[in-house]
């Protein structure tokens, strides 16, 4: 089997025909003058040749060997670290950090898909610096001066990587709960006491430290604040002049074993009177890793798109080379003993879904890196309007790109029949690898219910309102689509906006409702939308030098609208029906 290979061609349609991101990015000063289409596909083909040859190699053996934990030292796996030497070099790690502290400042909207190249490669090789990258960010965001001058600089040449501490094992979701201590010293420093579990990339020999960035509750007179605050907490000191100093009070009490992304070190974290800094405000600490926690949503909802497409090439190619009963169509037949795989209709059914998924979810991405760059650099209504639409679309991100990540790698699978339910071919690997992706930096039933009831009902409907009003606009003005394609999704879009009129009215009788609702309602949105970034892609699909290219968007064009969108509709009868028969029966009969 061939290894991974980088999308680059779809990639840079996306970039240059549908998005006109120079365009996009030269209107943000922050990338007027280095962000430009010849430099976003350099920086692509040097992302695919990285993760091609060097990391996607690795993936196989680091799912065997798993990450190692003796004498309080976590090992990752063979060729891990010298890899991450190469990652880290290139400057990866900071594609789109701050300038000022060593980053090379470049647009999310590149970055989504530098970051599904690298999932593509390997889900848990691209992890490690996922979290560093996030970790940064928040640091960015929110760290004083002082904080950012010591840490951002190692932090984005790799020298050191970042962890996210939120997770203890009586505070998953809810994070009121949390029981770390964090008591201030006469230096304005604070002492962190307590322990996290689920801590990607909480200790690795990738680096020579590791920045944890920990939710603690400062202790007060009266006990814990119940207000939750943020510290900066490294594995090791760091001294003024930007030297390493002595051990901090942190340890790895163990390594959890896992389903899947074995090659990631998920750990569990003790802080033992550890030296730790406030970021930002006291009691302020949700907010302020809320922005790395919305960075790494929508890095995830990635991670579900790169495993997906991944398993669509295994697939692809599998199918195409497996021969396997007769077409049922004698035109289709070779004439020999058995066909392809490919003349069976499931199985093209299977391919079909998987790649309409994945090329939908690719220019999703790209726009939402859009709205994001938009957001942070732009300025005015503009900008303001981004960010609304960042709060529409982060949940929608990472809830749907996963579960239809899921959905996709076990069609791969399935595709393979026995021969992907053993190690050799990759399959079950990715459709381990993907699990997790459904359930870490909030589950998505969570994502679901952040969507359906802070986003859309809390606002009375409104941004969503808007949202879909410009989508139906741009669509309605498309001259290069199919008319009944143009109808299906204009008729989709008036769909949802009436059920989310019909939601927002009756949230306010029945408090059920939201939650009940909340998972078929994200999902009808994510269908629908798909909907319309494929016929984005179609209505430009000609400006492609490529004819084959052109043709294939149009064909799988007409099977999203045809085979896959009509799922919406379904969600949205699902709504119809209430929150009753869910809530009906009592606790203790279940």
């Amino acid at each position: 089997m061939k290894g991974y290979k980088a999308p680059l061609a779809d990639m840079r349609f996306l970039l240059e025909q549908v998005f006109d991101a120079q365009n996009e990015w030269q209107q943000l000063p922050a990338f007027a003058e280095m962000a430009d289409l010849e430099t976003a596909v350099a920086v692509l083909e040097e992302s695919a040749k990285l993760n091609e040859q060097v990391v996607a190699p690795l993936d196989r053996n680091a799912d065997e060997q798993g990450v190692s934990f003796e004498n309080g030292i976590v090992k990752t796996p063979d060729g891990f670290a010298d890899a991450y030497g190469q990652f880290a070099e290139g400057g990866w790690i900071g594609l789109c950090g701050n300038p000022e502290f060593g980053g090379m400042g470049m647009p999310k909207s590149l970055g989504v898909l530098t970051d599904e190249i690298g999932y593509g490669a390997s889900n848990a090789f691209q992890l490690y610096g996922s979290l560093t990258a996030g970790a940064a960010l928040c640091i960015n965001a929110h760290g004083s001066d002082e904080l950012k001058e010591k840490f951002l600089p190692s932090l984005y040449s790799g020298a050191w990587t970042g962890a996210m501490d939120m997770t203890e094992p009586q505070a998953g979701s809810d994070l009121r709960g949390i029981r770390t201590k964090a008591e201030i010293q006469d230096n304005g420093s604070y002492k962190i006491s307590g322990s996290k579990i689920f801590i990607t990339s909480g200790d690795n020999d990738l680096g020579e430290n590791v920045v944890h960035l920990v939710l603690a509750k400062i202790a007060t007179d009266k006990g814990l604040s119940k207000n939750i605050s943020l510290f900066l907490v490294p594995k090791i000191l760091v001294n003024d002049d930007g030297s390493l100093g002595d051990a901090n009070g942190v340890s790895v009490g163990s390594i959890e074993h896992k389903m899947g992304l074995k090659g990631s070190a998920t750990c569990v974290m003790n802080y033992d009177d550890a030296e730790g800094y406030l970021i930002g405000q006291e009691g302020r600490g949700l907010a302020a890793m809320f922005t790395m926690m919305n960075y790494e949503r929508v890095s995830i909802g990635i991670q579900g798109l790169g495993a997906s497409e991944m398993a669509y090439q295994l697939a692809a190619e599998y199918a195409k080379e497996r021969r396997q009963g007769v077409a049922a169509d004698k035109s289709m037949r070779s004439g020999e003993f058995n066909d392809s795989l490919l003349v069976h209709g499931d199985v093209r059914r299977m391919l079909l879904n998987i790649r309409s998924l994945n090329e939908a979810g690719r220019a999703f991405a790209v726009h939402t890196g859009l709205q994001l760059d938009i957001a942070n650099y732009g300025e005015g209504e503009a900008a303001e309007w981004a960010g609304a639409q960042v709060g529409l679309l982060t949940p929608l991100a990472k809830a749907f790109l996963t579960d239809r990540g899921l959905d996709s790698t076990v069609a791969g699978q399935q595709v393979f029949g026995g021969h992907g339910f053993i190690r050799e071919w990759g399959a079950e690997q990715l459709v381990r690898d993907c699990r997790i992706a459904q359930i870490y930096e909030g589950t998505n039933g969570i994502q679901a219910l952040d969507l359906l009831g802070r986003k859309v009902v809390a606002n009375r409907g409104e941004n969503m309102k808007r949202l879909l009003e410009q989508f139906s606009a741009e669509t309605s003005a498309m001259t290069n689509v199919d008319a009944g394609h143009k109808d299906s999704v204009l008729t989709a879009f008036a769909e949802l906006q009436g059920a989310t009129a019909e939601l927002v009215d009756a949230a306010r009788n029945d408090a059920n409702l939201v939650n009940c609702a909340a998972v078929d309602y994200l999902n009808a949105v994510g269908y629908t939308l798909f909907g319309y970034f494929w016929l984005r892609m179609c209505n430009v699909a000609d400006e492609q030098a490529d004819e084959q290219f052109a043709s294939d968007k149009r064909l799988v064009t007409d099977y999203y609208v045809k085979r896959v969108m009509p799922l919406a509709a379904h969600h949205l009868r699902l709504i119809s029906t209430g929150a009753g028969a869910t809530m009906a029966l009592e606790l203790d009969r279940f």
